[in-house]
């Protein structure tokens, strides 16, 4: 768990809409998704928690997670001009989202209004939501070479949107739990989104209730269901079914807007009528379904080399932003326009990976551990 362009021409997203194409964007910021991501499972533990035994299977899936998240995103200044690159970019943006989000729900079953469970959410979520959303509005200011770009809690930035996205689902978590169908009622509420233009930017509350209902369906999961998809069965089928969505993204590449991927705005900002747009949303609802679920079956259960960063994919889903954003700040994409070509764009991919890697490692994971996981007894009643 928040973008992208190429050589056929295409309309301009609407103002309205919360994060432009990346071919509007060049020499300027490029908006997650993110997700991204951004996305990313907040699962950081306080450092006064006793240790828990980690599942090698989930830390796996954040950190394969976070590392498309992160390639997706410095895909976005130079992919102008490859159908290739924008159908893999549009691949990886139809599940790495959902899949943070379906894993978010999955941690969050136990939440419930207790005053541990809302100590935790205000220092693992809300507090890093304060930190960042300040420190990404300056950084965009400063190093962007935008003065006037306010900083507002309640109009997330850049990555920051999931943050305030989990805060607001964890919160209402008990809500979905007593509901008797919650996952029919999370997907109307996203439709309803959907085709509702004047939500406005407050809390990015399209994105919000458009990622809600893969929220709900990790809340409504259980260890067998992810036991089931990493049958070897499902993992054959999931091949046809993969190769069959990189036909169809690079057929849909010149075609198709990304904001539908991004989910931070309406269907009427995307130019659909209300009708065909909600024919839309549920297509593109149901192949991030379909590939979160092939990702699922194809991630290892193990542990491997990388399965310790899984518990630091907050820090690598955080910063990594400031690296691609400062790339772009500093014009590195414009200098070098070598990294536009197809050997450049398998460099700034692999840059990419390793960057988020060592921004996952323990040592970065502590070093933020005052921001991240910060000891605030000094702020709650003592029982």
């Amino acid at each position: 768990m928040s973008h992208a362009p190429n050589v056929f021409q295409r309309a301009p997203l609407p103002t309205a809409t919360r994060e432009s194409e990346p071919a509007e964007r060049a020499g300027h910021a490029v908006a997650t998704a993110t997700a991204a991501p951004p996305a990313p499972v907040v699962d950081t533990p306080s450092a006064h928690a006793p240790a828990k035994r980690r599942d090698a299977y989930f830390d796996n899936v954040k950190y394969l997670a976070i590392v498309l998240v992160a390639v997706a995103h410095a895909w976005e200044p130079v992919m102008d001009g490859s159908r290739i690159t924008r159908s893999l970019y549009m691949v990886a943006y139809t599940f790495h989202m959902p899949a943070f989000v379906v894993i978010s729900g999955y941690f969050s079953r136990t939440f419930d209004m207790t005053a541990p469970k809302v100590k935790r959410l205000v220092t693992g979520v809300a507090v890093p939501y304060i930190v960042f959303e300040t420190v990404y509005s300056l950084f965009k200011r400063y190093a962007g070479g935008a003065p006037d770009q306010p900083i507002s809690l309640l109009d997330p930035w850049y990555l920051t949107w999931f943050l305030i996205a989990l805060f607001v689902w964890r919160i209402t978590t008990p809500l979905w739990q007593a509901l008797r169908y919650p996952l029919p009622v999370a997907l109307v509420i996203a439709l309803l989104a959907s085709v509702t233009p004047d939500i406005g930017d407050d809390l990015n509350l399209q994105r919000v209730l458009q990622f809600l209902p893969f929220f709900v369906l990790g809340l409504t999961l259980r260890p067998e269901h992810f036991r089931l998809v990493r049958r070897r069965a499902v993992r054959l089928w999931s091949l046809p079914v993969l190769a069959a969505a990189l036909v169809l993204a690079y057929w849909a590449a010149p075609r198709m807007r990304l904001g539908w991927f991004y989910r931070s705005s309406s269907v009427q900002d995307q130019g659909a009528s209300w009708a065909s747009g909600l024919l839309m949303t549920l297509g593109v609802l149901g192949c991030a379904l379909v590939l979160t679920a092939v990702f699922f079956a194809w991630v290892p259960s193990r542990p491997m080399w990388f399965t310790v960063l899984g518990a630091g994919t907050i820090c690598g889903y955080l910063l990594h932003g400031f690296l691609v954003k400062g790339a772009v700040y500093a014009g590195v994409f414009d200098r070098y326009a070598w990294l536009a070509s197809p050997g450049g764009r398998i460099v700034v991919s692999a840059v990419a990976a390793m960057a988020v890697t060592l921004l996952c490692t323990p040592p970065v994971r502590r070093a933020l551990r005052g921001v991240i996981e910060p000891d605030m007894r000094w702020a709650f009643k003592r029982k």
